[in-house]
Formats: C-alpha cells, sequence, structure tokens
C-alpha cells in the first residue's frame, strides 16, 4: 500500500513542490533503469561485492592474516572454499577483506576527483578565455600520460602504501571529468536563464555552483561510472606491481601478484581475486551503460 501511494505521488504529473518533482524524477530514473536487464545485473554484482566486504568481520571464515605453513597451497575444500595461499591463508577471507581494500580506494578515487574534476571544468567554461586557457592546458599535461604511468611516477615520488595510491590515481583520473564539465558548462552558459539570473545581481560563483554544476552532473555521473572498471584495474596494477597496499594487508591486485609464479599449478589462488576484479569491472561497465542510456537526453 505505502509503494502503491509513493508511486501515484512520485509520478504526479501536476507535483505540489519541488521536493515532490525532484522525487518524481528519481523514481523515473529508477524505473527506466530496472527495465534496463545489463544495468540490473551490474548494479546487483556491485551491491553485492560491497555488502560482502562492508560484512567481511561476520561473513570471513578465518583470519585473513593468519597463517598455516602446513596447509599452503591447498585446493578449494569445505574446510578453505576458494582454496589457502602460499602460506597458507585462507582465499576466501581475504577475498572479504581485500574488497574493502580495494574497493575502499576506488570509493576514495571518485570522492576526491569527481568534485575537482567538476569544479576545474565549470570555472573552465563557464569563465572562458585566459582562466579557461591556463586550466585546460594543465589538463592537457595530464592527460597526456598514460594515467597507470603516471600514477606510479607519484607513487615512487611518495612511498607505496594505499594513501599514496589513492592520491597517484586521483591526481591522474580527473582531466576526463574538467573536460567533460567544461563542454557541458559551455552549452549552458549562454542560456537565457543563465542570463535572467546574471542580470538580477548573482554572482559568477553562485552561477556556477548553484546552477551549472547541477546541470553537468548526469553526464559526470555517467562517466564515473564507466571509469569506475579503470579504475579498479589501475589500483589493482599498482598493488600487483608492488606500489599500493603492502603486505600482509590483503588487496586483490598484491594476492595476484604474490601468487602469478603458481598460476599454473595452483590455479586458484590467482584466479580467484583475477575474476573478482572482472565481475566488478564489468558490472561497472554495465551500469555505466545503462545509466548513460538514462540519464543522457541526447541519447534517449
Amino acid at each position: 500500500m505505502m509503494i502503491a501511494t509513493f508511486r501515484n505521488w512520485a509520478l504526479d504529473e501536476s507535483p505540489s513542490s519541488r521536493q515532490q518533482a525532484a522525487w518524481g524524477n528519481r523514481y523515473r530514473i529508477w524505473l527506466n533503469l530496472r527495465s534496463n536487464p545489463l544495468g540490473m545485473i551490474g548494479l546487483t554484482i556491485i551491491v553485492v561485492f560491497v555488502a560482502l566486504s562492508m560484512l567481511a568481520p561476520l561473513l570471513a571464515s578465518h583470519d585473513p592474516a593468519t597463517q598455516e605453513l602446513a596447509n599452503r597451497l591447498a585446493a578449494p575444500s569445505a574446510a578453505h572454499w576458494f582454496g589457502t595461499d602460499e602460506l597458507g591463508r585462507d582465499i576466501y577471507s581475504r577475498l572479504l577483506y581485500g574488497g574493502r581494500v580495494t574497493l575502499g580506494m576506488v570509493i576514495a578515487v571518485v570522492v576526491l576527483v569527481a568534485p575537482i574534476g567538476l569544479a576545474i571544468g565549470c570555472i573552465a567554461g563557464y569563465f572562458g578565455g585566459i582562466v579557461d586557457t591556463i586550466l585546460m592546458r594543465l589538463t592537457d599535461i595530464f592527460l597526456a600520460f598514460p594515467r597507470l604511468v603516471l600514477a606510479l611516477a607519484f607513487v615512487a615520488a611518495l612511498k607505496p602504501g594505499i594513501e599514496s595510491a589513492v592520491l597517484a590515481i586521483a591526481l591522474t583520473a580527473w582531466p576526463p571529468y574538467a573536460r567533460l564539465a567544461r563542454a557541458e558548462t559551455m552549452t549552458v552558459r549562454g542560456s537565457d536563464f543563465i542570463a535572467a539570473y546574471r542580470l538580477t545581481g548573482g554572482s559568477a560563483w553562485r552561477i556556477i555552483f548553484r546552477h551549472i554544476a547541477p546541470l553537468c552532473m548526469p553526464s559526470l555521473i555517467v562517466r564515473v561510472t564507466l571509469d569506475m572498471s579503470s579504475i579498479i584495474i589501475t589500483a589493482a596494477s599498482l598493488g600487483f606491481l608492488g606500489m599500493g597496499a603492502q603486505p600482509p594487508s590483503p588487496e586483490w591486485g598484491a594476492m595476484i601478484a604474490t601468487a602469478k609464479r603458481f598460476i599454473f599449478e595452483q590455479w586458484w589462488v590467482a584466479t580467484i581475486p583475477g575474476v573478482a576484479i572482472f565481475l566488478v569491472s564489468l558490472a561497472f561497465n554495465f551500469l555505466g551503460d545503462a545509466l548513460r542510456d538514462v540519464l543522457d537526453p541526447k541519447g534517449a
């Protein structure tokens, strides 16, 4: 009954308040997303992995750092669902706790990168002129280097670790968002409603962050979702190269790095975290494609 009431309230063609109109827009986005099978598959996989990572202390069958050298490289069994690694540590438990590290790094990168890219792009697109030239040339400098190579250089200049990896990935991931926000801003800065607000005495900064930035959010959300897979792979690559999370911290890329010499004889040691990286990356691509169809009015 409550669901039906909310549905009728949200889908009302004549909303009585801005709050009702906003919730109606969100609910329509959800209905469109729900009708996309691949998008729902991707969302389900992401929710499952996030839930498993958050509930790792409750779901893990062993301490992820406990070593059992007498039981090293054990095959999957009832005692160790995904087997054990070269030090006898339970791979299932390390996979759960590793999700916390890997997905936590990705979330931290997005929280840092999205606002920075949005702000730089909106400021450059709105002011234009010398401000646009300086900010876009700075963006071009970062875009000129491959993301992983530049991230490796930043981590090497600092010190290997989770914090350094997050900062390095964030410093190399913001330019595409700035470019996208700049393009969106340039299409709306000459609109009549922006001109009208400017005539009422609204400051440039209020126009940028109160009116223009929200219009850039749908495209930014789509781009961030599609980029999540590459951020995950970059984070895992840094861990694989020993520049990310340091032992004995469980991290999917580091787990593959330590298991690569056993990949032919004890395949499960490297395959299990590799499958996790693959599934989460694929899920974000599915979700990003679905959100692009739902949120991009030009693509509809």
